[in-house]
């Protein structure tokens, strides 16, 4: 018998020391055990990735990532800084913390949360899973599609259901598509691109209802943009024991979107499945201790709301004043219909300094502009009187 102790056994003892949580064990094991499956090349629309990378401009306005200008908070700073000096230390035991800290919090054990660098990670081993065997991936159309695409890149099958004519999430339609080959219900609530919230009462029926016959996917990314985040999220069905994973991530109001920090919560069960399509372990230390520091530091994430939706009513003042309509926001970006080709209003914007984003659907153009700093608005709105 070896006498060797490996890292991951070693980890395992000493995450049950830092509260029972187990949740980095068998990483070698989930890797060895992973499905081998091949992406195809992707065929979707740009992405915000693509859209940053290849801007070719300096940008006075970076309003095309929906991310966070205001943050990190001082606290969560701060605590980045402290853990440089231990940085080469491998941060098993504050992992442990910030589990807690969550579960503490959203009242659940740290078995319903699984942890990644973002939650792109997390989008990811739901892809691979729910789309095995060619299973189809149910969402709204358009709304954030780094899940289907993956899935669809995998064999799986994309179903899009068009939105409401209030640009909603048409919970009924998705539900009517469900079959026997469907693997999986992807919900983003508030919806991206169009940052339309569902009715909370009409969204927990339809989790209630639907997650007996098939997975629901709640992603709620830019909740905390609501007035009431714990009001509308659908954390309360997995309390509830319903088949829904619910995804969160620090990268928008906590503005961690180059630290990387991300979890679902679910059933363990299901919590068990995706980590064998993901690592576990792949948070920085000063990415964890920012997290511990920032996460319900309320006073910050109140003053970040604040300015968020002060710039989004200058944002629709501008819009009215130049004879646009807009989709009313429940999150840190506005869609508006364009009155000239998107491809070549965003080119000109971006020539002008300012980043955007554009789409097409129901047969017209569509410009995203995510919400910054008033100076980064107020060059918005310099631009856009150019071509207005």
């Amino acid at each position: 018998m070896s006498t060797t102790i490996n890292r991951r056994n070693w980890l395992k003892s000493s995450a049950f020391m830092a509260g029972g949580l187990a949740f980095f064990s068998g990483t070698i094991g989930k890797l060895a055990a992973m499905p081998a499956r091949v992406f195809k090349p992707s065929s979707r629309a740009i992405t915000d990735k693509e859209a940053i990378t290849t801007a070719g401009f300096e940008m006075k306005a970076r309003l095309l990532a929906n991310e966070n200008p205001f943050g990190p908070s001082a606290a969560a700073k701060k605590a980045i800084q402290d853990a440089i000096d231990k940085s080469y230390q491998y941060p098993f035991m504050t992992m442990g913390t910030l589990y807690n800290k969550i579960a503490q919090y959203e009242g659940i054990n740290y078995n319903n949360i699984l942890m990644e660098s973002g939650s792109s990670p997390l989008l990811l081993a739901a892809a691979i899973h729910y789309s095995k065997g060619g299973k189809s991936i149910i969402t709204g159309d358009p709304s954030y599609d780094d899940l289907p695409s993956h899935a669809e890149h995998l064999d799986g099958k994309w179903i899009k259901v068009p939105l409401t004519a209030d640009y909603k999430l048409d919970l009924d339609a998705m539900e009517a598509k469900i079959d026997s080959n469907t693997g999986l219900v992807y919900i983003c609530n508030p919806n991206n691109p169009t940052a339309t919230v569902l009715d909370t009462a009409k969204l927990k029926a339809f989790c209630e209802r639907v997650s007996k016959k098939i997975t629901v996917f709640v992603d709620e990314a830019y909740i905390d943009y609501l007035p009431d985040p714990q009001a509308a999220t659908m954390i309360s069905a997995v309390k509830a024991g319903q088949n829904v994973i619910v995804a969160r991530t620090f990268s928008k109001l906590y503005g961690f979107a180059g630290l990387r920090c991300g979890y679902v919560i679910a059933q363990p069960d299901t919590i068990k499945t995706l980590s064998m399509y993901t690592t576990g372990f792949s948070l920085a230390a000063t990415t964890i201790a920012g997290a511990i520091a920032g996460y319900r530091e309320e006073e910050f994430l109140k003053d970040a709301l604040q300015k968020t939706n002060a710039s989004k009513e200058y944002l629709y003042s501008v819009l009215k004043k130049e004879g646009y309509e807009y989709i009313p926001s429940s999150a840190n970006f506005v869609m508006f219909p364009l009155k000239m080709d998107g491809k070549k209003f965003v080119s000109e914007m971006m020539k002008r300094g300012v980043g955007v984003r554009n789409w097409q659907f129901n047969g017209k153009d569509w410009c995203r502009v995510s919400i910054g700093r008033m100076d980064e608005m107020e060059a918005f709105a310099e631009a856009f009187k150019q071509l207005s």
